[in-house]
Parts: C-alpha cells; structure tokens; sequence
C-alpha cells in the first residue's frame, strides 16, 4: 500500500524539517518539500504536526502468559499504539518465565498479529530466580536482550558471568538493580512524605549501591550494560562518570520520575511504583541528566495491575502503573514544553537511541529506505489525561485527570495506520 504524509514537520537528519513523506510497501521512499497527489494515492494531511521515528519503548509489561487478568498482548499493544509507540520491548517476569528458546519461540509467535512490533526479552537466570544463568547463547537469537526485570541479581558472581555470556551472544543486559538487604519493607521513598505519612521508606541506595556495583562488572567484563528505571540523583552521577570512563553503559528512566517528586504524591495506589518516585532532589538530578545526555532514554516501566490490586494505597497496593497511553504527552508537558530539552532531543530519546541500542526499526531516523514505522504528534494540543479513555486494562494512572501538552495523532507501523484519531 501507499500512502503520502503531507505538510508536517518531519525529524531527519536530527531536526524537524518541513516535508512530504511518500511510504511505498511499508518503506519510506521519498522525502521532499512538495509531493503532487492524486486521485489513487491515500493522503494523511499532517499540517501542523511533528513526525517522529515510531516511538520505541524498551521497558514494558504485557502481562502474558500467567497474568493475563492484568494485561495481554493484544491489550498492551493497542495501548501501545494509541500511546505513539511502534515498536515495545516485553519484560520477562511471567508465569513460565522465558528461560529457554522454545519459550521465547512461543512467545514470538503470539505476538505476531499484535498492531506494533512485539519483542521479547529472555530472562537472564533459569527460573529468574537469580542462582544460575539461563542458556543465553541459545535463547539469543529469540530475544531482543536479557533481563530479570523485577529483581536485582543478588549474587555478584552470577551477574558478571551473565554479563560475560550476554557479550558473547552480542545482546545487551538490561539489569533491575535494587539490593534487597536494603530494601527493609519500604513501600514509597524514603523521604518527608514517608515520615510524614508514618510510611515505611525505601532509601536510594537500594538502587545505586547495585548500580555502582554492576558498573565495575560492566568496566571490567566488556559487556554492553543497560540500567533499568533509575530514579536517584546517585544513580545518575554514577552513571555519568561510568560514561566518562568508557564504559559501554546506558540507561532509561520513566515518565513518572521526570513528572513527579514525593511532595505530590497521594496515598492512593496509582503513585506507588518500583523504584518509587523520589524527592525534588532527584527529580531535578534526573532532568539534568536528560539535558546533558547521561540518560539515553525515556521508557514507561508500563506495570499495569487489576483495580483491586490498586487498592490499597500506599502500603498495601502492589507496584506498578500503567504508562504507554500517558507517556509521550508527559514528556512534552515535563521536558519540552518548559525548556528543559528541545523537542530533537525527545525524538532521541523515546525513539532513536531505544531503537538503535536495542536494535529495532528506526534506528536510523526518517530517511528513504527506512521502515516506515512513524508517529504523527500534535505537540500543543492541551487535553485533561482521562484513565478511563485508555485501552489497556488498567486504569490507576498516576497522570489521572492532570492536562497534559502533546497528542498522538496517528501510529504507523509498516507502513499501515494502526491507530488514528477520530
């Protein structure tokens, strides 16, 4: 099929020029100020919008196999597309976790007709039960990386031979680092909320303790690293110095740390997440970390849950929280909109470094040749965020009810609309 995208505002060459964008057979083949229409040729009118490379999100939680009450496949990647995200990267704490390539062939296999691309991480240990490291060789050719998401590796030992084995079989390690000695049956950050609210703290060093560890591992093994949902001003300076160092290292944080701090939360499930959202402190350590480049990009850590499971407040409700459907509209209104980051820079990070560190389509931007996997972007609309709107199956959104700048205009993946507004 083809189709032209006339009028919009198109991220090449790493800015936002005013061109014509003409998809042949799911691939970008022509670029131009001016493409002429006709009568057999499908036009999508983008005047006044922003086309960016399909945002990637490499950290999400589609829930299946074993808690399909939470989340599917197709429930996720509906959600995905009406978020602006082409291309998503599913975590591996499920129920069989996918340990082995037969798992992993499955799980390709039912993600085949969702409306985005589906990749599957494999699981770093057998079982990610943290003792002994999964056949990573084999399981490599079927996952887009490794991780136990939802546990740090405990054993020191255990991580760097991942580590090693994850090089050879040239696929990143993507670590959840949090020590669980540390943790201490905190529910939200240790900070003044907690004590305010006689709520039990998780300190910060739960999570750059293991950073700091990991990235001697990663200094001394070669390995590609990759750090999961950092929230600390800790983490960040470590970060920056690992990269300063030579280390081959990025990281993601989500949304929610960049948005929030601990002063705005609720006691209301919806604000209760792992890692938790910080203190003003470390919210601004992590804008600054976006503005100078340490961070590489923004994922969403989407972790959605039953209504019941959000329950509960603050101690009591599980951790996690919807993020496809809010993400790209709590950028613009956190980073963009006050003049933290230019809008190019967004482009980079929920789209062009996910995708080239990782692998996927987009990698190398809005050029002829490329997939023609796009997101079309209002970046002034202004529109209260309704929970109740979204398409995946939970609803407790921290950005509830907030206005937010930014609206997804249409997803495009292969060349197809998947989602568009009406």
């Amino acid at each position: 099929m083809s189709m032209l995208l006339k009028g919009g505002r198109v991220y090449t060459a790493g800015i936002f020029v005013q061109r014509d964008l003409l998809i042949d057979k799911g691939i970008i083949v022509f670029l131009s100020e001016h493409i002429e229409t006709s009568p057999s040729l499908p036009v999508l009118d983008c005047g006044g919008k922003f086309i960016f490379p399909g945002l990637a999100d490499v950290h999400v939680h589609l829930r299946e196999p074993g808690f399909s009450y939470k989340e599917t496949v197709r429930t996720g990647a509906t959600a995905a597309a009406h978020g602006g995200f082409t291309a998503v990267c599913a975590m591996p704490n499920l129920t069989p976790p996918p340990d082995s390539a037969p798992r992993l062939r499955a799980m390709a296999l039912h993600a085949a007709d969702a409306p985005v691309r589906v990749f599957s991480y494999g699981s770093i240990t057998v079982g990610r039960k943290g003792e002994a490291v999964a056949p990573l060789a084999e399981n490599a050719p079927f996952a887009v990386a490794f991780s136990d998401d939802g546990s740090g590796i405990q054993d020191e030992k255990v991580m760097e031979q991942a580590m090693r084995e994850a090089k050879a079989a040239g696929r990143v390690l993507a670590a959840h680092c949090e020590d669980n000695t540390l943790v201490r049956g905190g529910c939200i950050h240790d900070g003044e909320f907690a004590r305010a609210h006689g709520l039990p703290g998780i300190c910060s060093a739960s999570e750059y303790a293991q950073i700091e560890r990991d990235l001697a591992l990663a200094k001394k093994t070669g390995a590609a690293y990759h750090i999961c949902h950092i929230s600390t001003a800790e983490s960040v300076a470590l970060i920056r110095k690992a990269k300063r160092e030579g280390v081959d290292v990025t990281c993601e944080t989500a949304p929610h740390y960049l948005y929030f701090c601990d002063a705005m939360l609720e006691d209301d499930g919806r604000f209760k997440m792992n890692p938790p959202i910080r203190s003003a402190r470390d919210r601004a350590a992590l804008l600054e970390g976006i503005a100078d480049g340490t961070i590489d990009m923004i994922a969403t850590d989407h972790a959605p849950h039953a209504a019941e499971e959000k329950a509960g407040g603050l101690r009591h409700s599980l951790m996690g929280v919807p993020g496809l459907e809010s993400a790209f509209a709590a950028c613009v209104t956190a980073l963009v909109e006050p003049g933290v980051v230019p809008l190019e820079r967004l482009a980079e990070l929920m789209s062009v470094n996910p995708s080239r560190r990782f692998g996927l389509p987009g990698r190398f931007g809005i050029t002829p040749n490329a997939v023609a996997d796009l997101t079309v972007a209002d970046v002034t609309a202004r529109r209260v965020f309704d929970a109740e709107q979204t398409f995946t199956k939970s609803k407790r959104s921290p950005f509830d009810g907030l206005t937010l700048t930014g609206a997804v205009c249409a997803t495009i993946v292969n060349g197809e609309i998947v989602w568009k507004e009406s």
